[in-house]
């Protein structure tokens, strides 16, 4: 996959497909948006996204995303998109006029024959340019703009505010169901306190970046994906309370049947139900109690 990051001056060279959006979660409605995209027979599939997210630029958002740069990075790559474009967005960008925008970025630089994005679409200065404004300017400069319509599950329509909603209350089965795959976290394994390994039930760990959204402090049944394997998991998302004074929020994985050394591994960790809230014991032989409850249920969770 092309990335094109921190620039405006760029070129492609070939007609593109392109898809308009956040892309924050990557869910079933970007899902639609992509598979449109890339079924158009001799053009490269490409993505327009803007970073930093509009809602972060204008202080309408506290930062935090269902999926970081790097992730979305990984997820665009792994669906067989050909070219991501991250669109530094900024007080001199976000003032440039939709239809500017439309002739310049799009058509120009982009080569965009066909445009699929959205019915909440908005770009150009003030955010004043839309589907009507796309669709009038596409007969002008001889491109498609097909404007999707939003997609439903569980009788309401799919957003990434709704997904977020599902994240903070711990529901990872309906993020699941919204997303159209478990919510993912991504990083490299770290050395942690090694507690786990003494007390023999060794685990890899993660320190999640700021701007990734995570649900409330608890265990989780999860799976980890690590050099190309899939393994079922047990998760703990916080700060280890009775081990750990240092308050620092991580997220540590139990792999069944699982004995290797992955130190600097880049993992994917996808979080798949709620077991549990965060909790202090009193001491070490307490948390070993409740970690082998832990692990027996989530063996019995994936069905080994």
């Amino acid at each position: 996959m092309e990335l094109i990051r921190e620039t405006t001056d760029f070129q492609l060279h070939n007609d593109t497909a392109v898809a308009l959006g956040k892309f924050d979660g990557i869910h079933m409605g970007h899902r639609r948006l992509l598979s449109e995209i890339q079924r158009r027979s001799g053009l490269k599939s490409c993505v327009f996204t803007f970073d930093p997210p509009p809602a972060v630029l204008f202080g309408m958002s506290d930062g935090r995303e269902l999926s970081t740069r790097e992730e979305k990075r990984k997820l665009f790559e792994r669906m067989g998109v050909d070219i991501l474009i991250e669109f530094p967005l900024n007080r001199q960008t976000a003032a440039v006029s939709p239809e500017e925008f439309v002739r310049e970025f799009l058509c120009r630089r982009m080569r965009a024959r066909y445009i699929a994005a959205g019915e909440d679409l908005s770009f150009g200065r003030n955010g004043a340019g839309d589907a009507a404004l796309l669709n009038s300017m596409g007969e002008e400069l001889s491109f498609e703009a097909e404007i999707i319509d939003k997609v439903c599950v569980d009788g309401a329509e799919v957003s990434s505010t709704r997904i977020r909603r599902c994240v903070e209350a711990g529901d990872m089965e309906a993020a699941e169901r919204l997303l159209g795959a478990p919510y993912p976290v991504f990083g490299t394994v770290i050395a942690g306190n090694r507690i786990g390994r003494t007390i023999g039930f060794p685990t890899v760990n993660l320190s999640p970046p700021e701007s990734k959204l995570l649900p409330p402090r608890g265990v989780y049944y999860s799976r980890v994906y690590c050099d190309g394997t899939l393994y079922p998991a047990i998760s703990n998302i916080g700060c280890k309370p009775t081990v750990d004074t240092s308050g620092c929020i991580g997220l540590e994985s139990y792999l069944y049947e699982f004995n290797q050394d992955i130190y600097g591994h880049e993992i994917e960790v996808e979080l798949l139900a709620f077991r549990r809230p965060e909790q202090r014991f009193t001491d070490i032989e307490a948390l070993k109690s409740q970690l082998q409850e832990d692990i027996a249920a989530g063996a019995s969770y994936h069905g080994l």
